[in-house]
């Protein structure tokens, strides 16, 4: 019995992305190998953390590393390093943070939310967070005014959620934090460049090993060695609560050697079929313009988005990734990225599919485009209702 029969579940088809609501990642085999191999066995999980460490190092270019439970658990603990150091009885008086350094600078464009608001992982760990600038504008000098005796860590995130254009830029960020002696965070969870913050200068990086990586559920916490050691120390308590099993740290390790031996450019040749593939087939549509879009945050791959005019197509960009997500009995649901569909447009990514399955998406994407044609009425409800029929599902949970 497969797992979709055993659990009562729904196959479905994601070309959103590396999205943790949809399980992040196709996990390769050597990894699922590592983590099967560890889990019959008993381990020291000082000394497994001992081997992540010194695997992270060599793949990130930064002199210490450790794995915890996912790069929000990361985001919190390395905040609570910058405050507690390796003072063991700050570790355990934690959130507990009065007399201690406990500002938190972070620009307000990069105050998203991931799934959670970003704030609120800072603010777990006892931090207060002071924003910097507008949502569409900051600069250094705000940034060095935000900088005081009370600041213990300056936040910095990459992320396709947060404003791409009109903030301070990274390198400048860290410059004018290691002005004022600050140590600087920088929030990078799916992000192909191991390498780059570290050789910019930041303190600490954090990525998720289950999104690009294609590991477990988990966070990678890179960075120089007295901070990393201060944040693994955490485990003794904020942390106890975001701890990372025996699998989860060997199948991080898997994940990063994996990535080292990976044909990137095989994988991004395939990719780029697959968006030629829809581009060619979708834009002699009425109403749809395919592009090939570039990754906003610089990560070297592509997706489709697909820009809906409503009038030609009869049908809005949310109601198609609804229609797309929520088929007919016998088709198979699509979930497409759709975090700006209000705008009229979403994006496909393929950087989750397996193989045949970009024919389905083509499939499935002209047959809802041609039942919006063949409708008697325009398939357009207004935005808002999208958004509240979605937050009545996710509250009547588990029913």
């Amino acid at each position: 019995m497969d797992i979709y029969s055993r659990f009562g579940l729904r196959p479905v088809i994601n070309v959103s992305g590396t999205m943790t609501s949809l399980g992040a990642s196709i996990v390769a085999a050597p990894v699922i190998e590592a983590m099967a191999a560890i889990l019959p066995q008993f381990v020291e999980i000082d000394d497994l953390q001992r081997k992540a460490s010194a695997v992270i190092a060599q793949a990130c270019g930064s002199e210490s590393g450790y794995v915890t439970a996912s790069c929000s658990a990361a985001i919190t603990l390395g905040i609570a390093a910058t405050m507690t150091g390796d003072d063991s009885g700050l570790i355990e008086r934690l959130p507990d943070t009065s007399g201690l350094r406990n500002e938190v600078v972070v620009q307000t464009g990069h105050l998203v939310n991931y799934g959670a608001p970003i704030d609120q992982s800072i603010r777990l760990a006892g931090a207060r967070v002071v924003p910097v600038g507008a949502a569409t504008e900051s600069h250094g000098y705000q940034l060095s005014a935000a900088i005081n005796e009370r600041t213990t860590a300056a936040l910095y995130v990459v992320s396709h959620h947060t404003v791409q254009f009109g903030l301070i830029h990274v390198e400048e960020f860290i410059a004018l934090a290691h002005a004022k002696g600050v140590p600087v965070i920088v929030d990078a969870a799916s992000e192909y460049d191991l390498t780059r913050f570290i050789a910019a200068g930041a303190d600490l990086v954090l990525y998720s090993a289950h999104k690009f990586l294609g590991g477990p559920t988990a966070g990678i916490v890179a960075g120089k060695k007295k901070l990393v050691r201060a944040a693994y120390f955490q485990n003794s308590g904020i942390g106890r609560g975001m701890k990372v099993g025996k699998e989860g740290i060997a199948g991080a390790i898997a994940a990063l050697e994996q990535w080292q031996q990976r044909d990137h450019a095989a994988v991004r040749a395939r990719e780029r079929s697959y968006l030629e593939l829809w581009r060619e087939a979708l834009n002699v549509r009425p109403g749809v313009r395919a592009e090939i879009d570039a990754d906003p945050t610089g990560n070297p791959l592509d997706r489709l988005k697909l820009s809906i005019d409503p009038r030609e197509a009869r049908i809005s960009a949310w109601d198609l990734a609804d229609a797309l997500a929520h088929p007919p009995a016998g088709s198979v649901p699509v979930i497409v990225r759709d975090h700006e569909a209000e705008l009229n447009f979403f994006f496909i990514d393929p950087c989750n599919l397996h193989p045949g399955q970009e024919h389905s998406v083509l499939e499935r994407l002209l047959d809802e485009l041609e039942r919006a044609q063949q409708a008697p009425h325009p398939l357009i409800t207004p935005f808002f209702q999208r958004d509240a029929r979605r937050g009545a599902g996710r509250r009547n949970w588990p029913d």
